[in-house]
């Protein structure tokens, strides 16, 4: 007799107006190897290969519309298949397949890791025209990695009698993060590619009549082959003025994006890029006017790699009118 194991999974999701909804699922692992006789075969892969590729992440069945994910860890033992091949290769190449950050225990001691997302059909065309140099992978995260689910700045994850409260104001994301000053794996922005920059000057800092400000960033490309530059501007606001009450309309990130613009440079080569910082993107609400409305005073404008990359900073008086008080 054959013996067909199954596993089957339940959850009661109530939201208040729709009542309860139940997701079932049953699920049947054909036969095959164990997942020890998996990671055994991967293993001995890496010991012969020319290049070896593991690839890690997640699916549909971890991370989809609908539902919150309870942790950040990679699903099975996705962790020990790369440590294990790491050991047999250390210059194996680390692919991480997935649509939101996930911790990487092993991140530090992998010499490549490469972000895809979930790129559909094409993923394997793309990845190959990655690994044999034939695009540059110059993306940047969107949002922060941690090192550690602890780490992460939400202050309240679970609902307590299905009511979840949402206190994080202004410093959501990675303005959490500069809030909290914890050391993210990798920070928002952040990014690397088949060369490196050296961020010279930052002049012709002006605030436009509009309220916008623009500045030009002088780079050079001090590597060897041509890339793709992602040059990052953020804000600092200024300091409140005296005796404005905590929070509300003065409760302002540490720094936030103010703008970017991308670049391509040949090797050895210098540019200058204009980037706008939009007026919108130093406005506050105002709550008793019930508009946009632009605070006056000297704005910190620093330039980057990543939001903890930062290598020049200028600063720009800034025209606008204070938020009116409750």
């Amino acid at each position: 007799p054959r013996r067909v194991e199954i596993t089957t999974s339940h959850r009661v999701i109530r939201a208040e107006g729709y009542g309860n909804v139940v997701r079932a699922e049953l699920r049947h692992r054909p036969p095959g190897p164990s997942a020890d006789e998996e990671i055994e075969a991967a293993v001995e892969a890496a010991r012969t290969a020319d290049l070896t590729v593991v690839v890690v992440g997640t699916n549909e069945e971890v991370e989809s519309e609908g539902w919150d994910r309870t942790g950040l860890r990679l699903p099975g033992r996705q962790d020990e298949l790369v440590e294990r091949v790491r050991e047999a290769d250390p210059d194996a190449v680390v692919v991480v397949n997935a649509g939101a950050p996930v911790i990487l225990p092993w991140l530090d001691r992998a010499r490549t890791v490469l972000w895809v997302w979930f790129p559909g059909q094409e993923a394997g065309h793309s990845l190959a025209d990655v690994l044999a140099g034939a695009v540059e992978p110059a993306g940047r995260l969107p949002w922060t990695l941690p090192a550690d689910e602890a780490d992460v700045p939400v202050p309240h994850a679970v609902p307590v009698d299905g009511v979840i409260e949402y206190t994080d104001g202004v410093h959501v994301g990675y303005r959490g993060w500069e809030r909290s000053g914890r050391t993210p794996a990798a920070p928002f922005g952040h990014g690397l590619g088949w060369t490196t920059w050296s961020y010279d000057t930052v002049d012709e800092v002006t605030s436009s009549p509009e309220g916008d400000v623009v500045l030009t960033v002088g780079i050079t490309n001090t590597g060897v082959r041509a890339g793709r530059e992602t040059v990052q501007v953020y804000v600092e606001a200024p300091a409140p003025p005296t005796g404005a009450p905590a929070g509300g309309e003065h409760d302002r990130p540490v720094r936030w994006l103010g703008g970017f613009t991308c670049v391509e440079v040949a090797a050895g080569a210098a540019a200058r890029v204009t980037v706008t910082v939009p007026r919108r993107q130093l406005e506050v609400w105002d709550t008793v006017a019930e508009s946009w409305v632009l605070p006056p005073g000297a704005y910190r404008v620093r330039v980057g790699r990543s939001v903890r990359d930062l290598r020049l900073d200028a600063a720009v008086q800034v025209q606008g009118q204070q938020p009116a008080e409750q």
